[in-house]
């Protein structure tokens, strides 16, 4: 179903320059501060680099090994204040190219309706970081910035870059084991490059995800330049081994219609005039497999995080109503 919204600068895919760290200076600390008792031995594998009260929560940033990924990793949690008293569903945002952690929680001006609703919201990096792989630092489209969510099955990538692996699993096991959360009600967006990560994510694990969103995701990778270089160096030069990152192929053998796809696109987005989104595609192949999706073409806006900004508290309030039922 297509609906048009009536309704700013551009910006680079994931923001560019302002994907560069800028932790916010708060001392570390242990990591059960405003998110409840330690439960496990993981806590204490989580560094806490930074915390800032915000909507009577907490907008935190840790750090910790990660075992899929081989290096240190960032994530940033916003803890709401219904995480003091009790646990909560778990909302992960997956950000676009060249974007750390820091992007969405600085930009995206989620927090008070995710206090509001009373949600967690884990924000973790785009990629590997410091692997010292030749290469990784060349392009911004891909390698460090750029892990396009996949599990790399070529050399010299297959090691580290893993980032399907560590959404999926390793992060919700670590937030999990550490942090007030309902495991039971978990749910998934991301913009661009993690808006593609969040729509393959939820379509190759039914039941998983409790509701999926999207802001100007790349849908069908195998069809454009960004996904056939990332595809291409992450799993090789056999295409058929790409479809099973593209959601536009995954979308139709998904089992079954229980999945509602909120997705936002803003009409002037430069990469949607260039080919590289292709949401008309994904669209017409949830319609053919009776999938939900409700698509908003936003007139007059880009792929910035003004744009997120814009429409961020309705996609909190669409996970809000499946993650709080």
């Amino acid at each position: 179903m297509r609906l048009t919204t009536p309704a700013s600068a551009m910006a680079a895919p994931g923001g560019g320059a302002e994907g560069r760290r800028c932790p916010l200076g708060a001392a570390p600390s242990p990591a059960r501060s405003a998110a409840g008792p330690r439960r496990s031995s993981e806590t204490m594998a989580l560094k806490q680099v930074s915390s800032n009260k915000c909507f009577e929560g907490f907008q935190k940033v840790f750090e910790h090994d990660s075992t899929e990924l081989k290096c240190k990793m960032k994530f940033g949690i916003y803890l709401p204040p219904k995480a003091e008293t009790g646990k909560c569903p778990v909302l992960y945002w997956l950000s676009g190219l060249t974007c750390t952690e820091q992007n969405f929680i600085t930009k995206a001006g989620f927090q008070q309706a995710a206090a509001e609703h009373g949600l967690i919201v884990v924000a973790p990096d785009t990629s590997p970081r410091g692997c010292n792989i030749e290469g990784e630092d060349e392009s911004w489209d891909f390698g460090t910035g750029a892990g396009f969510y996949v599990d790399a099955t070529e050399e010299p990538w297959k090691t580290n870059y893993r980032m399907y692996s560590y959404i999926k699993d390793e992060l919700p096991k670590l937030i999990n084991a550490n942090f007030p959360t309902d495991p039971e009600r978990m749910s998934i967006f991301g913009h661009s490059m993690g808006g593609h990560g969040a729509l393959i994510l939820a379509l190759k694990n039914p039941g998983k995800y409790k509701s999926v969103s999207a802001f100007a995701p790349i849908c069908n990778p195998i069809q454009c330049q960004w996904g056939k270089k990332a595809l291409g160096g992450y799993l090789g030069s056999d295409a058929s081994k790409w479809e099973a990152y593209d959601a536009t192929q995954l979308v139709k053998s998904y089992p079954d219609s229980h999945l509602d796809i909120l997705i936002d696109q803003g009409k002037d987005d430069q990469f949607l005039s260039a080919g590289q989104l292709l949401p008309d595609n994904f669209i017409a192949a949830c319609t053919e497999r009776k999938i939900p999706v409700v698509f908003r073409l936003q007139q007059g806006y880009d792929h910035s995080y003004f744009f997120i900004a814009t429409f961020i508290n309705d996609h909190i309030k669409h996970h809000a109503k499946y993650l709080n039922a």
